[in-house]
């Protein structure tokens, strides 16, 4: 536990970069492998949180978070993993695995934007962040109660779009201001959650 006994700390970080994020290519729920350059931000992060005290770690199922975490576990022995799919990637649905640049060039930049950054309108066969927003807040709920009932800390391996309501509750941001983040690969963001 943190130095004040009355605070239990959130870790929270976004995989590192893969092939499709670097090729901008909707991803979703595919596998692509984490790139050269996302496992050095892995490993940044994990430098960054090597003195931080966690007993328990969160990941999705998707490949690239499980390894992101994997790599900051490397200074952390002992921490008890759970896979928790309530903080998965956005699902693109029919849009996973097209290129950006091709679905603006069939459809136009203003439909692509209401699919890639709209918050009430999902893509066809997918999720918009309002789903999202949904099932990350049930995850939260239920970590805060975990939390305070076992008194851990946690980390967590998220995704840029499960982080965007995670970091919408925790520093209190309008619809507007979250749909507006861009999460970095390399960072990660620290939270405080009382003990009573």
């Amino acid at each position: 536990m943190s130095d004040d006994k009355k605070l239990l700390k959130i870790y929270i970080f976004r995989h590192g970069e893969t092939s499709f994020n670097k090729e901008k290519i909707f991803t979703g729920w595919l596998e692509p492998d984490l790139t050269e350059n996302g496992i050095k931000q892995a490993e940044k992060v994990a430098e960054s949180l090597k003195d931080k005290e966690f007993q328990v770690a969160f990941c999705s199922h998707l490949r690239r978070s499980i390894r992101t975490l994997e790599i900051v576990l490397k200074y952390h022995k002992g921490v008890k993993v759970y896979i928790d799919d309530r903080i998965i990637e956005r699902n693109y649905g029919k849009l996973q695995g097209l290129r950006h640049a091709d679905y603006i060039a069939e459809v136009g930049k203003k439909q692509f934007d209401i699919f890639h950054r709209s918050y009430d309108i999902p893509p066809p066969g997918g999720e918009s962040i309002k789903m999202v927003e949904k099932r990350v807040n049930s995850f939260i709920d239920y970590l805060l109660d975990k939390m305070k009932r076992e008194k851990i800390n946690v980390a967590i391996s998220a995704h840029g779009n499960s982080m965007r309501p995670f970091r919408r509750r925790f520093e209190n941001l309008t619809i507007e201001e979250m749909m507006k983040l861009e999460n970095p690969w390399d960072q990660y963001f620290e939270y405080d959650v009382p003990l009573d």
